[in-house]
């Protein structure tokens, strides 16, 4: 593997499910040395396969546990246990950053709170991810993305139709990944002030927090006093060239032009429609969102002419923002896709080789190489040696249910 930027650093994770480990594996994609802790019986997100996803493709390989986790070293430990928190006090000792999912009662519980560590280890930067943020009543409420993302932080509301009478569901583990990538530029921040001051720092992300930044829109437009249009296809523009048009055979072009009157003539001399150009009801963009009606009706019958393939040709000739609108299973083949290397493959001396999307930050135009995610406790033993421990030792450790 190539020299990442994090390498020499050590994080110790204590974190379970999707989003700070997350977060974990983009710090290990870049080369640190992320050492898992997990529980003795393994992280619960190891027996839940959902949605379609998890061991279903991967040759026997958990993708979802492989995507979170990649990367890493795995140490199962008993916290429960003086042994297994004096092993854990040991790794923390050579540790750069403490990486917690872990609520703050817990934590304080097991002797593991901001104000402990940051005091025994005044270069250590601590990074937690919770629900609801790390102050306030809902400090210590458990969070998943369903619950802190998308419902409380309004996704599921502003993304619902209004004419439907339940939100709709969101898609798997959406707040948590968006929630990982925030988390980690944080880490990196922090990071990096302490090479310039020499102390750490205590990083918070909330899920709640991170749904609020993603709706920065809405959120800007309840501060000054409105309310967020609810928006379903072309409805909530009145800009009719922004929005989705369904083509003859039922798949659709998403039309972006913001500056539609810079793209207005072009895009009706290449559709053959050049007396749309020259219609005074849409000259410009107050004469279109004042024929809205008409506008659309014309461009639907259009666009309802030629097939979804025919436009994307036809819209390839035009320097103008639109996309189509692809199926998942259509990214597996994007040329785009493939040209950026957005996904990535994982190699596993004699195992399955397996495809996971990359991290989507690139450094000098490639990815970072991926790397397997370890099995439950796989390291515990070579961790521990490492630390000083001696194989009889170890051998108490486990006769005595510290470690599996």
């Amino acid at each position: 593997m190539a020299k990442g930027a994090f390498d020499g650093l050590r994080v110790v994770e204590l974190a379970q499910w999707v989003f700070v480990p997350v977060a974990g594996a983009l710090l290990a994609d870049w080369g640190a040395d992320v050492i898992r802790v997990e529980r003795p019986e393994g992280d619960p997100y190891r027996a839940l396969a959902t949605q379609g996803i998890g061991t279903d493709g991967g040759g026997g390989v958990n993708l979802s546990v492989a995507l979170a986790n990649r990367g890493k070293r795995s140490v199962a430990l008993n916290l429960r246990t003086e042994a297994g928190r004096a092993a854990l006090d040991q790794l923390l000792e050579s540790a750069d950053v403490f990486l917690t999912s872990f609520r703050p009662g817990a934590l304080e519980r097991l002797g593991l709170g901001a104000d402990e560590l940051t005091r025994r280890f005044p270069r250590l930067v601590y990074a937690r991810g919770h629900g609801f943020g790390a102050r306030g009543p809902g400090a210590d409420r458990p969070g998943y993305d369903s619950s802190a993302f998308w419902a409380q932080g309004g996704m599921a509301h502003v993304l619902t139709p209004p004419d439907r009478d339940a939100p709709i569901g969101q898609r798997g583990a959406m707040g948590d990944r968006n929630g990982a990538m925030a988390l980690a530029f944080g880490i990196a921040t922090a990071l990096l002030g302490r090479e310039r001051t020499g102390e750490g720092s205590v990083v918070d992300v909330s899920l709640l927090a991170t749904a609020m930044w993603t709706l920065s829109s809405d959120v800007l437009a309840a501060l000054a006093g409105g309310r967020p249009r609810a928006m379903s296809g072309r409805q909530g523009y009145v800009n009719p060239l922004v929005g989705a048009y369904r083509t003859s055979d039922g798949r659709h072009i998403q039309l972006v032009f913001l500056e539609a009157d810079r793209y207005w003539a072009d895009f009706c001399r290449l559709v053959g429609r050049d007396d749309l150009a020259t219609d005074p009801r849409f000259a410009d963009l107050r004469a279109r969102a004042e024929n809205r009606e008409a506008c659309v009706a014309e461009l639907e019958a259009e666009f309802a002419k030629r097939s979804f393939d025919e436009w994307k040709e036809l819209l390839g000739r035009i320097d103008a923002p639109w996309a189509p609108v692809q199926a998942v299973e259509e990214l597996l083949t994007d040329p785009q896709v493939l040209a950026n290397d957005y996904l990535g493959e994982v190699v596993v001396e004699g195992g399955p080789r397996y495809s996971l999307p990359n991290v989507p930050v690139q450094l000098d135009g490639a990815p970072p190489a991926l790397r397997r995610a370890p099995e439950h406790g796989e390291h515990t033993e070579t961790v521990l040696l490492g630390l000083g421990y001696t194989w009889e030792q170890i051998v108490e450790l486990k006769d005595a249910g510290v470690i599996p």
